[in-house]
């Protein structure tokens, strides 16, 4: 059928203890396109407009594009960039006529100088140009902060259901799938959303291994099988923001006449994420920990090492030492680092030259206190572009930027010093820079936990490592001043 369907995405993880601004050029560092320019660049890829492409294409839509917008996550968008995409987002939906529906790809914990809710107020300002009966489906990121204006102005939310996210693809075909049912008059949606009283829970969302979120998604899928109840989320949250509504939630799209029973699921899983509150299935390691696992005999592929609390996909800086210090210092034989974000000392190397050896202040930059800079001679290894595309489980089919990148030799450690701050997760992100992660002891990643998709496959062993960055697995490290309280684990709550 020849339904006009408007789309939009509008992405970012806002990490507001960062001191990283995000701004409208960081959204073009990774993607800022409108119209039509979006669908050559997503076509055929693994995402989720990826799938909304092909799902239009299938279904014999005409979809009206506007905006597709990400930016690694930082800090808090500044007034510019929000209301600058905001508006462009708004501006088509005016200038569109007869849409029968809208389909978003957002994330869920956007934050920006103006809006602690900006999706949200996104989704309020959309249903004022739609109007009341127009319906909108959204998909979240797993690590949504949902709030009650999303639930109240989308008929429904529908989160990834996989960590690392590997189903994007897949969640914006259900999105189209149900808004093809509302439209036809099969289907009517609305949506129930419940927070219990704690800032983490369901394992941070892991999907790897069997635990709490595993169990949970179970419960969804069976409660998904009762008439009337369209889609059942469930949010771990995104802890690292300072904002009423940061944690885990359960949203459920129902049918009006099933919003008691809606309402009931929400609270039965609500409760059930309460009570798994403190499970978790991974450990933190030391770096004292992580020097005895690189200095051992072990063989059979590489010790993958996660530098967690440094994950640029959490809103860390990508730039903390105090790992690749350790390294350097123990004489870490084999080793590759990849990467750390360093502008400044690319532009020295591209200065310097290949195969020349230069002195640099590397890392550390943007907060000392996560690692103060390591001043060293490096040999260059190496210069690039730093694009590639992605062929992993994970975004398959994307592009990626590491913009202008070299490649440095400290001792026997390799470091991928890159221009745009980018979360690893991509074996190309090696291999692009010829470097074959498959042949050395040990690799370092910047993440902490999407790098699994494609790394653990090849990997003797995975550890994360608390390096004592940004990303602290600990909340009560962070100055929570606009949160609801009491909240779970920073307060106390009766019988524990």
């Amino acid at each position: 059928m020849n339904r006009r369907v408007l789309s939009a995405q509008f992405a970012h993880e806002t990490n507001t203890f960062s001191r990283l601004p995000t701004t409208l050029e960081d959204y073009r560092r990774r993607w800022l396109l409108e119209g039509d320019e979006i669908a050559p660049r997503f076509r055929g890829t693994r995402t989720g407009l990826g799938g909304l492409l092909d799902y239009a294409e299938k279904a014999g839509w005409q979809l009206v594009p506007t905006v597709a917008a990400n930016a690694t996550p930082s800090g808090k968008l500044t007034r510019e960039a929000w209301e600058t995409i905001r508006d462009r987002i708004l501006a088509r939906a005016r200038n569109a006529a007869d849409v029968s529906g809208a389909v978003l790809d957002l994330h869920g914990a956007m934050v920006s100088e103006t809006e602690d809710d900006a999706e949200g107020a996104l989704l309020e300002a959309l249903r004022g140009v739609l109007g009341a009966r127009v319906p909108i489906v959204v998909t979240l990121d797993l690590h949504a902060n949902a709030t009650p204006r999303m639930a109240k102005h989308a008929n429904a939310l529908i989160s990834y259901r996989t960590y690392p996210h590997t189903d994007q693809y897949e969640r914006a075909q259900q999105a189209a799938a149900l808004l093809d049912r509302i439209v036809a008059g099969s289907a009517k949606a609305q949506t129930v959303l419940v927070q219990p009283p704690t800032l983490v829970g369901a394992d941070h969302g892991r999907t790897v291994q069997p635990g709490p979120m595993r169990d949970l998604l179970a419960m969804a899928e069976r409660f998904e099988q009762e008439d009337g109840i369209h889609v059942v989320s469930i949010q771990a949250g995104f802890m690292p923001a300072d904002i009423e509504w940061a944690g885990p939630s359960v949203a459920v799209s129902h049918d009006p006449a099933r919003a008691d029973r809606a309402l009931a699921i929400a609270n039965e899983l609500s409760h059930e994420i309460w009570r798994r509150r403190d499970e978790e299935t991974i450990t933190y390691r030391s770096i004292d920990e992580m020097m005895r696992a690189v200095k051992s005999d072990a063989s059979g592929g590489p010790l993958v090492i996660a530098d967690g609390t440094d994950n640029p996909g959490g809103g860390g800086y990508g730039d903390a030492t105090n790992l690749l210090r350790a390294l350097i210092s123990g004489d870490a034989k084999a080793t590759a680092v990849g990467h750390l974000y360093d502008p400044a000392a690319v532009q020295a190397a591209i200065k310097a030259g290949a195969g020349r050896t230069l002195r640099v202040s590397l890392g550390g930059h943007i907060d000392p206190a996560f690692g103060a800079p390591i001043e060293t001679e490096a040999h260059v290894q190496s210069l690039s572009d730093g694009s590639f595309i992605n062929d992993g489980p994970m975004a398959k089919g994307v592009r990626s930027e590491m913009g202008p990148t070299a490649v440095l030799r400290i001792g026997r450690v390799e470091v991928i010093v890159i221009s745009n701050r980018l979360q690893n997760t991509d074996l190309q992100t090696f291999l692009s820079q010829g470097i074959d992660p498959r042949q050395r002891r040990a690799v370092v990643v910047k993440s902490v936990h999407h790098f699994r998709a494609a790394y653990a496959p090849i990997a003797r062993e995975v550890m994360i490592v608390d390096s004592g960055a940004l990303c602290t697995p600990d909340p009560k490290r962070h100055a929570y001043t606009r949160l609801r309280r009491p909240i779970w684990p920073l307060d106390e709550f009766p019988g524990g």
